[in-house]
């Protein structure tokens, strides 16, 4: 029964997950769910109180699962600076890959207004995870101020990410990496 039960579970997250990230939370109803996962209405709420409960699991798995990937192929590049601008790449080939519909954090949290609402403080993690992972690189290179620069460049990702989302410009990716090799390259420069 542990395997029937997991399984059933990863099955409504997995489907919740890519029905938020095609459509958003306020069209992912559970009448949705239910008819694209194959799951009864019943064994949803065996498993989750809300739909709110099905969406922040299914964030969380996301979260893990995105964030592992995007250092994994960050971290192909050999030194701290070659794989801050490696993100960029990584970035762009997402941003190329089918099914690319942005941030699912960004566009999440831009449904939820409460600031303190489940969603909402699962994108900040969320965002607060790729902070932490740049500041890291950034802590590499001995540059005066790793943060501001982690900073600096969260920004860049961020808005590469809104633009080529927003404005299908996939080519946002290699504007923000060639901000960052100027804003490196200042940075990395002997008195500064």
């Amino acid at each position: 029964m542990t395997i029937s039960t997991t399984h059933t579970r990863e099955k409504i997250l997995s489907t919740a997950e890519e029905l938020i990230y095609q459509n958003g939370i306020q069209a992912t109803g559970m009448d949705l769910l239910v008819k694209s996962s194959g799951v009864a209405r019943k064994s949803i709420y065996r498993y989750f109180a809300t739909k709110d409960d099905v969406a922040a699991a299914a964030l969380s798995a996301r979260d893990v699962r995105w964030m592992a990937w995007f250092r994994a192929e960050s971290d192909k590049a050999d030194t701290p600076e070659a794989r801050i601008l490696n993100m960029f790449d990584v970035l762009k080939g997402w941003f190329d890959s089918e099914g690319f519909r942005g941030c699912a954090f960004i566009n999440t949290a831009g449904e939820v207004g409460d600031p303190q609402h489940p969603i909402r403080l699962i994108a900040k993690l969320h965002k607060q995870k790729l902070l932490e992972y740049t500041f890291e690189l950034c802590e590499q290179l001995a540059v005066a101020d790793p943060e501001a620069l982690a900073n600096q460049l969260l920004v860049l990702m961020d808005g590469a990410i809104t633009v080529a989302r927003v404005m299908g410009d996939h080519s946002s990716a290699d504007s923000a990496k060639a901000v960052a090799q100027l804003v490196l390259e200042q940075r990395l420069r002997p008195g500064s």
